[in-house]
């Protein structure tokens, strides 16, 4: 039978026998509420049900044999006294095992769910918890409080930085929202109060970020090209060095963002049509660009000795291209010129903007979103209309890297030339009254 009425004890409880598939339960006819559930494999547990707010509440209380039937009944009286007082006993003891997750369980659940995310943003998360909160990772969530989070942020300010102390905070404040949202007691109700990094919005503590605005300047060009020109290493064409050449000197020619360029594959690259493809873009819109001379020649180049899908292989030649801060400090230690590598796309993006090339080609070739410029929302840009500028952008870094670019003086704008045409008509035609009338 799957389920029998009887007086629970140590004889009825092992002389009940075994299902020889699915579980059976005795109930006892003293104690409503309580019983034993008895499985296939001969395990026999003892059990307090209870009907709560509709559901029926199952807890487990432990093994005959680990308890006595004496034990279970008094273990089964205090939880259903603890409902009878309007305590969910099953809801509390999940909400115990979910309040002891560690943070670093929780970043595993967040990887989880988290699948669109990308490898490299999951690399950042990871790193921040390993270099900035070491000795929370196995913390768990509910012990951290914003009191120590207050601590910590002004450490990490102190000694890394303000930009990296508000980068550690806004990590965990990201992955403690997500447990508020994922830990419930099975009610719906979080098992976290509230996130302890709110604590810097309350009172007004984030740093307030400072936008980096160093660009390679003119006469520093020629110097930087050629230092990072002496990273190859012409006895190997698959040598690492040329990797890290052809790579930085991609940046500062398209203003590609280092990430976008690094995960560059040869499928997206289409020489014929002199123009290349961005699946993975920081602002999610892939975009398809065109190639200048100097950039096709340089994928022409690389395409010549292939040995990865990417365009930029790692060492290895099996993933892509991981930041290279060697090979940069190398180049900074041979130009004696201090750079990142955001600073090439601000050198474009800077250059282009001295040339005069319309803001919204330069946001096209940068990728930058207009989804809020009700202007923008009304210009298509196709791929032939940004190749012109792309070109201009080359040609001057092109004479930069040979010293031979110079300060950009603009050509007149159309509203100046018309001013200048009619300051002259008037010259003139007060010259002739003046001849006409001696």
């Amino acid at each position: 039978m799957p389920n029998q009425w009887v007086k629970i004890s140590k004889t009825t409880v092992e002389s009940a026998a075994v299902p020889e598939r699915g579980q059976t339960f005795l109930r006892d006819t003293d104690l409503k509420g309580f019983g034993v559930r008895i499985t296939a494999n001969g395990t026999r547990s003892y059990i307090v049900e209870k009907r709560i707010e509709g559901r029926i509440r199952r807890m487990t209380l432990g093994r005959h044999g680990e308890l006595t039937p004496v034990q279970a009944r008094k273990l089964a009286q205090a939880k259903l006294g603890q409902i009878a007082m309007g305590i969910d006993p099953v809801a509390e003891r999940r909400r115990r095992v979910q309040q002891a997750t560690t943070l670093a369980a929780c970043f595993e659940d967040f990887k989880k769910a988290r699948k669109h995310l990308s490898d490299k943003t999951l690399y950042d998360y990871d790193r921040v918890l390993r270099v900035a909160l070491p000795d929370w990772r196995r913390q768990p969530l509910s012990r951290i409080t914003p009191q120590m989070v207050v601590t910590r942020f002004r450490n990490l300010g102190e000694d890394r930085g303000e930009a990296y102390a508000n980068l550690t905070m806004r990590t965990l404040r990201s992955l403690i929202n997500f447990a508020l949202a994922q830990y419930d007691d099975g009610t719906g109700t979080s098992v976290l109060p509230n996130n302890p990094v709110s604590v810097l919005t309350r009172t007004r503590a984030w740093h307030k970020p400072q936008r980096r605005q160093t660009v390679l300047k003119l006469h520093e060009l020629k110097p930087w090209h050629a230092a990072v020109e002496t990273l190859r290493e012409p006895d190997d064409p698959l040598s690492f060095g040329n990797t890290m050449a052809d790579y930085q000197l991609l940046l500062i020619a398209t203003g590609l963002r280092r990430g976008e360029a690094a995960r560059l594959r040869w499928p997206d690259v289409d020489l014929e049509d002199r123009t290349f493809y961005l699946r993975k873009t920081k602002n999610g819109d892939s975009i398809t660009l065109p190639m200048s001379e100097y950039v096709w020649e340089l994928f022409t180049r690389r395409q010549q000795n292939v040995f990865s899908n990417y365009v930029f292989p790692g060492r290895s030649g099996r993933g892509s291209l991981v930041e290279p801060k060697n090979q940069v400090n190398l180049v900074i230690q041979r130009s004696t010129i201090v750079y990142t590598l955001h600073d090439l796309r601000r050198t474009f993006i800077t250059i282009a903007e001295s040339l005069d090339i319309p803001p919204y080609a330069i946001k096209r070739l940068v990728n930058h979103k207009m989804s809020n410029d009700v202007t923008a929302g009304y210009i298509v840009s196709d791929t032939e209309r940004l190749r012109r500028p792309a070109q201009q952008i080359s040609d001057f870094l092109q004479r930069a890297f040979d010293g031979e670019a110079r300060h950009v003086v603009p050509f007149p704008r159309p509203q100046q030339v018309l001013s200048d045409s009619i300051g002259s008509e008037s010259a003139r035609r007060m010259k002739g009254n003046e001849s006409r009338h001696g």
